[in-house]
């Protein structure tokens, strides 16, 4: 019980990672090799602003949306807007974003050259301290159960339902759902799919954010953490199928508790090891992932 509570808490991680990179591929068709320093940034901003700001784990999610929506928008304008269609060219302009992020975080976002450091930035390890209400265990079937990791798989299932009211009950979700569909199409019939590129850009990016605060809460946080991350969304997303919103979060859930239970018998090293021969054998039977969009 308590390893398949673990395995959700860890699907629930990559679900709202992988839900950020599945609504920024199908929107856009670009792979975002940045996506996982997002989950990197979060952490950051709630490790920054639990030291400085003294704001607890719960404040610090809305603040991490926002901080890297705010980075994904401007990532957009700046450089992806620009290469639209140009998937090499992405790739590495991504990858690219990626080490400087890293980078940034390492000397202090340039201030280390001046002498100048702020605490809780650097290639040290930082911690964040978790609310006492969450540090509890509950007891269920004779097994405990972390209270954080039920309070991780709940934040995801807020934002999934909130994902999906967001697509398929609001006008810029139908917006967003032409563009992925028939982007010439839908500018025809007066949609900006300028603006639906840079918004869903910013959301996605801002789900990445979000998983870095709860990521954060089990794990040390340090600049090249979000590396891990971008690839096991990228399996999610494939495991899934591209812009299956179903599709991810079954995905996610498996994958967690494959991992989880593989590397309670075994060890971390075997866990990702079965991670990858799952996807792998996903693949062969189901090319187009666990669901498919059915096309008229």
């Amino acid at each position: 019980m308590e390893t398949f509570v673990i395995g959700l808490s860890i699907g629930s991680i990559l679900f709202m990672v992988a839900l950020g990179l599945a609504i920024i591929y199908g929107t856009m068709k670009v792979i975002n090799l940045a996506h996982g320093e997002m989950v990197m940034i979060g952490a950051y901003v709630t490790v920054l602003a639990t030291r400085h700001l003294g704001l607890n784990i719960y404040l610090c999610l809305p603040l991490a949306f926002i901080v890297t929506a705010i980075f994904g928008l401007v990532i957009e304008r700046t450089v992806v807007s620009h290469l639209y269609g140009r998937l090499l060219d992405t790739l590495l302009a991504t990858w690219g974003i990626a080490l400087i992020l890293q980078q940034l975080i390492r000397i202090h976002f340039g201030l280390a050259l001046f002498g100048v450091t702020i605490d809780g930035l650097g290639s040290d390890l930082q911690n964040v301290p978790v609310p006492a209400e969450l540090q509890q265990t509950w007891h269920l079937l004779g097994a405990n159960i972390p209270v954080y990791r039920a309070f991780v798989f709940g934040v995801a299932a807020l934002l999934g339902a909130l994902t999906w009211c967001l697509l398929y009950r609001t006008r810029f979700g139908s917006q967003l759902r032409a563009v992925s569909v028939a982007r010439n199409t839908a500018a025809a019939c007066g949609v900006n799919d300028k603006r639906v590129n840079a918004l869903a850009f910013a959301y996605g990016c801002g789900l990445a954010g979000i998983a870095g605060v709860l990521v954060s809460g089990f794990k040390t946080v340090s600049p090249d953490m979000g590396t891990s991350y971008v690839v096991d969304a990228f399996l999610v997303v494939v495991a899934g199928g591209v812009g299956q919103l179903l599709g991810t979060f079954a995905a996610a859930g498996m994958l967690g508790e494959v991992q989880s239970f593989v590397a309670t018998w075994l060890n971390d090293v075997y866990g990702r090891t079965v991670l990858f021969v799952v996807v792998i054998l996903i693949l062969l039977f189901k090319p187009q992932g666990l669901f498919v969009t059915k096309s008229r």
